[in-house]
């Protein structure tokens, strides 16, 4: 494995996205790792940080193709999907592909479909595929889904299920950038728009190698074990309903090792586990009823747990 590939590719599209998005970095890494890892992201921010932005100069940096889909109560999975119509012309059925056949999707305020729109969007995430009238359709690949959801306003909503949040491989908020970047911001916009001059920076080739080699990261026992005891305390916490999944797991060791291999290493290390637990675990946990209301509480536990077990020493 070359770890090489897995750092030039980090930096190629996080310098490309942060010409658009202003100090982010840390942020754009994560979503790299979940893109490494063909997983899909949720962002739960207010509206106007660049959610958009980000999602639509990641897909230019690699070329691929984008649509964004705003999801309103009343639209359908066939809206997603497509649709098979008769053709008058032709005298035959046609295919009208929907935009969940595109390779990056924006889900916008995923919240505000209903829960069966919402379960089109999530049967796509998981299997890479849709059945359309008894005709199945693969994904292209790669396929990448990024949601958006606003914490604020929830009146009209459908919140997503804890089953479906848990497809979801890592939650994410942008938000609000500190003073010096916003006056960043305004003085790269005040002329054009820095999204025009976004080139492609990654080739289809590129994508692949670090999508199929990432999980040749070396995990050592001692970092399972260690990852395993962030989950199990997980389960036994006193303010925790419903702990972390055998999926939240897996999903810890694979964001940990694509983590490592953007930092150019093919071991993980204890920081990885570290760095990646709360956006990958925070929204798999169901808190219990009468402390669910606090705001971030689920952050706040995943970080209680990693400052309560003791890490393993570094293994080269």
């Amino acid at each position: 494995m070359e770890t090489d590939m897995f750092e030039n590719f980090k930096c190629k599209v996080n310098k490309n996205i942060s010409k658009v998005i202003v100090g982010k970095e840390d942020k754009i890494d994560k979503i790299i790792v979940a893109f490494i890892c063909s997983g899909h992201v949720l962002l739960e921010d207010v509206p106007g940080v660049g959610k958009t932005k980000l999602a639509k100069s990641m897909a230019k940096s690699m070329n691929c193709s984008f649509s964004r889909i705003q999801f309103t109560p009343d639209l359908l999975p066939s809206d997603l999907t497509g649709i098979y119509y008769y053709n008058q012309k032709t005298q035959e059925f046609e295919f009208k592909e929907g935009p969940l056949l595109k390779q990056f999707i924006l889900a916008d305020e995923i919240n505000r479909a209903t829960p069966r729109t919402q379960s089109a969007l999530l049967e796509c995430m998981a299997e890479r595929q849709v059945t359309i009238e008894g005709n199945t359709i693969k994904l292209s690949r790669p396929f990448f889904v990024i949601a958006t959801q606003n914490p604020v306003e929830q009146f009209g909503t459908f919140p997503l299920p804890e089953a479906q949040l848990d497809r979801f491989f890592i939650k994410l908020s942008m938000g609000y950038p500190n003073s010096n970047e916003e006056i960043e911001m305004m003085n790269r916009y005040v002329d054009s728009d820095p999204f025009d001059s976004i080139e492609e920076v990654v080739s289809i080739e590129e994508i692949e190698y670090v999508q199929n080699n990432y999980d040749k990261v070396f995990v050592s026992k001692d970092i399972k074990e260690y990852i395993l005891n962030i989950i199990l305390k997980t389960r036994t916490h006193n303010d925790v309903e419903l702990g972390c999944s055998p999926r939240a797991t897996l999903n810890l060791m694979k964001a940990s090792q694509a983590n490592a291999a953007i930092n150019g290493r093919d071991y993980v290390i204890p920081e990885d586990v570290k760095e990646m637990s709360v956006p990958v675990l925070s929204h798999r946990l169901i808190l219990k009823s009468e402390i669910s209301i606090s705001k971030n509480l689920s952050e706040k536990i995943i970080e209680d747990i990693l400052n309560s077990i003791k890490a393993p020493l570094e293994e080269v």
